[in-house]
């Protein structure tokens, strides 16, 4: 028999604390997250602490390394903002090479589906396309537990690896892939489409309207439109852009984004002294940045890694307009989410890339910037003269134009609280509302030498 109360004790809400003790969990499988500058990593950081405040009981399964750089260790268990992280081991391998990169993948999988098979009051699993099969994982826990799976289509496999040339159509190789993909299609309960061209492959795979929600990803807009006018000078003048037209290309450099139009307009335009190309970020692309940069000797060329999450409002206000590129057979397979970056802080857009595309709809619809052809580069070189020499308080309304779009349609808050309803429909919602908890670290290894702390956070837009 339970004591009696003392004077003045309060009843225990015994009605939270079962609803605390009976929440289903919902497991994230992606293989980066934050602190990683992985740009899919961020996004789903996003939606699981999102859904965590919605009183949601929140575990993701990580790789302990960085993903780009596996030399790059984080911590093995700690809580963010109320989601609970536990960083796997052998589960990412760097990038190096296909081997390392597909072991990797294979042992994060491995791992995932054993979790799945066993935790303890499972609501459902949450998962992207990092890595790109880890949804046949999450479709064996949901053939052997009935729980629903969801999954976020932020690029599409194996249409990449064909688009680039990697794999082709009909090799062995594609069709498992595709068999794998239409196995994971099948069984989830929710589809998330960044544009209506992934929505249309998506459809081509089976999926139904039913299941699908079309939505683009989002800028960090808390990190970016804190910074000053101050921070943004102070980096202009760091990087020797003070008084410059600064032209910038910032995120993952990728095949998949061809940068070569403008590296050739930027040699064109090596002896006009107004202007800057500055490119931020890395991936396999960045090699030619600087490699075109050390044959012609060219000055008028700024090449600078991933910015600190900190400072990304000041590397993106330094820019007066900003590169978007999206190779030309890469619609509905990418999307280049680097616009709504531009978009936040209110700077003019010059798109490489097709008129068919969600880029292409934007600056149609909305007059926030101009478009170039890929292999276009007198185009290119015209186009950049012309933002030049547009009188200041034109290319101000450009920009305006475009943070107005962003607000009024396609912001943070309003994204990311549509994905979370989206994903309560699938799962349900939470029995009550928790507070958020305070960021803290909990009970696991010591921190080991190169660990990245959650306030040390980088982000990148890798699409």
């Amino acid at each position: 028999m339970s004591a009696p109360l003392r004077a003045g004790e309060s009843v225990p809400d015994w009605d939270e604390a079962m609803a605390q003790a009976t929440r289903k969990t919902l497991l994230v499988f992606s293989q980066t997250f934050v602190p990683d500058p992985a740009a899919v990593g961020q996004h789903m950081a996003d939606v699981a602490v999102a859904m965590a405040r919605r009183g949601h009981r929140v575990v993701v399964y990580t790789a302990d390394r960085g993903y780009e750089d596996p030399s790059v260790r984080y911590p093995a268990r700690e809580v963010l903002e109320g989601v609970e992280i536990r960083r796997l081991a052998l589960s990412s391998f760097g990038k190096r090479n296909l081997i390392t990169r597909a072991l990797g993948t294979f042992t994060f999988m491995m791992q995932c589906l054993f979790i799945g098979l066993f935790t303890r009051n499972l609501g459902g699993i949450f998962f992207s396309t990092s890595p790109p099969l880890v949804g046949a994982a999450a479709s064996v826990v949901r053939l052997l537990r009935g729980v629903p799976i969801a999954y976020w289509a932020m690029d599409l496999n194996p249409d990449q690896l064909i688009a680039m040339g990697k794999i082709k159509a009909r090799s062995l190789t594609a069709r498992v892939l595709e068999l794998v993909n239409r196995f994971i299609l099948r069984r989830t309960s929710l589809v998330i489409a960044l544009d209506r061209f992934m929505a249309d492959r998506l459809r081509a795979r089976g999926v139904a309207d039913v299941k699908m929600e079309v939505l683009p990803p989002w800028s960090h807009e808390q990190h970016i439109t804190d910074a000053t006018d101050a921070e943004r000078e102070g980096f202009r003048r760091r990087h020797g852009l003070a008084g410059k037209f600064v032209v910038m290309y910032s995120g993952n450099h990728s095949p998949a984004n061809p940068l070569r139009t403008l590296l050739d307009a930027a040699v064109r335009l090596r002896d006009d002294d107004r202007l800057r190309f500055v490119f931020v970020g890395g991936g396999l692309g960045k090699r030619e940045v600087e490699a075109v940069a050390r044959e012609h000797e060219l000055t008028n060329v700024v090449s600078l890694p991933y910015q600190p999450l900190e400072d990304l409002g000041a590397s993106l206000g330094a820019a007066d307009v900003h590169v978007v590129s999206l190779g030309e057979n890469m619609v509905g397979i990418i999307h280049p989410c680097k616009i709504y970056g531009a978009m936040t802080v209110g700077r003019p857009v010059l798109f490489l890339g097709p008129a068919t595309s969600h880029v292409g709809d934007l600056l149609a619809g909305h007059g926030i910037g101009r478009r170039v052809s890929h292999g276009d580069v007198d185009g290119c070189v015209a186009a950049v003269r012309g933002l030049a020499g547009m009188p200041a308080d034109e290319l101000a309304r450009v920009g305006a134009r475009a943070t107005a779009v962003l607000r009024e349609s396609l912001g943070q808050a309003m994204l990311c609280g549509r994905v979370c309803d989206a994903l309560e429909r699938v799962y349900g919602r939470a029995p009550r509302p928790v507070e958020p908890v305070t960021p803290r670290a909990v009970v696991g290894p010591a921190p080991v030498e190169n660990v990245i702390v959650p306030d040390e956070r980088r982000v990148s837009c890798a699409r």
